[in-house]
């Protein structure tokens, strides 16, 4: 594999079938774990949810490194990056958590999930890759069919839901922003570990005193449904699917990665309904084919110029 040059940011390479195949598994594990996280939510409040997980997930990502030998604690020059990547992981999880007691779940996804508008614009404007008309229409297809997906948003929408609406619009630029810092900085030469550690070990004291402030409380032991979710947010999503995906950020284009997180609520609509009976309404199938048609324009390879 070619390496880059010393001053030269990780080649943007076209998304093959190797990076689809991991992106797919990938959404599919976020999608399902939103409804995890709402299955524990009764027995384990959210920000306390999060500790737990930045908690185990730094402690699986340490004893994995250190089996295989990764070096996590050297001086490379990403502390920096490092600290203010934690601060803006937890903070976006903050902002989502408020701006859910103002607004609505399905409005909540389709402003979370403008995300991949941020990170294709910064990566424009810091990252130095470039968009053709063509994809910035394949981004707007895509979150279309988020929209259909979710659902219109109600029409009587007053001052407090707006409010809602908009921390979960910065939230999304945070999720967006994590995204960038990584791709800009030392980090995207680091190990993929040392990026989750940084992520995990920071934002859980910044979530654990989000919790604290909170007041949020367990009044019991959670039961095997609560465990298996935390289990699950732990070791497979922070542990494993957060590993996977800053391995694929260091070799593939920033932009385009991040369209396929589109793809996610999707998931977690069908999961909703499998697993929590929520309805499917019709236009589900609609808003796959608006997906897919968004994401074969943002990925489809242009002419030369």
């Amino acid at each position: 594999m070619a390496q880059s040059t010393e001053a030269a940011l990780p080649p943007a390479r076209p998304l093959d079938f190797f990076a689809v195949s991991i992106m797919l598994l990938l959404c599919l594990s976020w999608g399902i774990n939103n409804v995890m996280v709402k299955l524990a939510l009764p027995e384990v409040p959210p920000l306390m949810q999060a500790t737990v997980r930045s908690i185990g997930g730094f402690v699986v990502i340490v004893v994995a490194s250190w089996f295989r030998g990764i070096p996590l604690f050297r001086r490379d020059g990403t502390l920096k990056a490092g600290l203010l990547m934690g601060a803006v992981f937890a903070t976006e999880f903050v902002l989502i958590f408020f701006g859910l007691i103002y607004t609505t779940a399905s409005r909540a996804v389709i402003f979370l999930y403008t995300a991949p508008l941020f990170v294709a614009f910064g990566a424009v404007n810091l990252l130095g890759e470039t968009l053709r008309p063509a994809q910035w229409g394949g981004l707007g297809l895509a979150f279309l069919g988020i929209v259909v997906a979710i659902g219109v948003p109600q029409a009587d929408v007053d001052s407090t839901v707006l409010f809602g609406d908009m921390l979960l619009l910065l939230g999304a630029l945070g999720w967006g922003g994590t995204t960038l810092i990584f791709k800009a900085s030392n980090l995207s030469k680091a190990p993929a570990e040392k990026t989750l550690v940084y992520q995990t070990g920071v934002s859980a004291p910044l979530l654990g005193l989000g919790s604290l402030a909170l007041g949020e409380t367990m009044t019991a032991m959670p039961g095997p449904v609560a465990l298996g979710s935390l289990v699950y947010q732990t070791v497979w999503v922070v542990g494993i699917t957060f590993l996977l995906w800053y391995v694929l950020m260091k070799h593939y284009s920033a932009s385009k990665l991040t369209a396929f997180t589109f793809i996610t609520p999707l998931f977690g609509v069908a999961a909703g309904h499998l697993i929590l009976n929520e309805p499917v309404t019709p236009a589900f199938a609609a808003a796959v084919a608006l997906v897919i048609a968004g994401l074969f324009l943002v990925n489809k390879p242009g002419r030369r110029s």
